[in-house]
């Protein structure tokens, strides 16, 4: 069904009509309630901690109650890159999406000082999480109220010594800040 023929089928349908349809859709499907239950509740503060206890866990994971051992971290970007997505979804904020991709990198950072990592992925998938960052902020024209961080984390990359320091410095560099 094109948007047109929606729009025509939805023009011939009564107020109570499109009410029920709308509860229905709510009702069945989860991402409909998450959406509005978003728009007309929409607590920003409460998912960007949320967001940000689920990135750190991928990062530093949790011993659980009775465990002998506490879990391996598994470090994986895909569950930020999730989150970032589900956030742009629901239309948050652009702060707030700006701050979850920095605290991704910077979670990153406080891992990766602690901790040797060898695997290459890491930090080429760390340059793509802050070149995303970078054109978001940069295309939302927020820059300057996240500089302090950036620059933050730039400096964390040279004391860490990452292959790819460079990298992140040329992207900085293409944006003339």
């Amino acid at each position: 069904m094109s948007k047109r023929d929606l729009k025509k089928y939805l023009g011939e349908l009564t107020k109570e009509q499109l009410e029920e349809q709308l509860i229905e859709l709510y009702e069945k499907f989860a991402p409909v309630k998450t959406y509005y239950d978003f728009v007309f509740n929409p607590k920003e503060d409460k998912l960007l901690q949320e967001a940000k206890v689920k990135i750190s866990h991928e990062y530093f994971p949790i011993k659980k109650p009775g465990a002998r051992w506490r879990p391996k971290a598994k470090m994986r970007r895909s569950v930020a890159q999730k989150l970032i997505k589900h956030f742009m979804t629901l239309g948050v904020d652009s702060f707030v999406l700006a701050d979850i991709m920095l605290y991704n990198i910077e979670i990153a950072q406080t891992y990766s000082s602690q901790n040797y990592i060898k695997q290459e992925l890491f930090y080429k998938s760390m340059l793509n999480s802050f070149e995303q960052a970078i054109n978001f902020i940069v295309s939302n024209g927020i820059f300057n109220d996240f500089k302090l961080r950036i620059n933050a984390i730039l400096e964390e990359i040279v004391t860490q010594k990452w292959k790819n320091k460079y990298d992140f410095e040329a992207i900085l560099e293409k944006i003339d800040y």
